[in-house]
């Protein structure tokens, strides 16, 4: 695992077609990584999936902070 202490790191992904990039300290893109992996998902697809739950939720944070937000929920799954 990336040491923690790490400025973020902006990546591409691709969600529904288009293309956007997010900015994520390395630690949660490894974590992030491990989760598509754990579930059998490309990384795309769970970003969208997060994409998705953020969008339909009263007030929605950003994508990044949704990750982080969505990867601290799991933490100790």
């Amino acid at each position: 695992m990336a040491e923690i202490y790490h400025p973020p790191v902006k990546r591409s992904v691709e969600i529904a077609g288009h293309k956007t990039s997010i900015s994520l300290e390395p630690l949660f893109w490894d974590l992030l990584r491990n989760a598509a992996a754990r579930e059998g998902v490309p990384l795309n697809a769970l970003v969208a999936r997060i994409d998705a739950e953020r969008i339909a939720a009263e007030t929605p944070p950003g994508l990044a902070g949704a990750i982080r937000l969505w990867l601290a929920a799991r933490a100790g799954d």
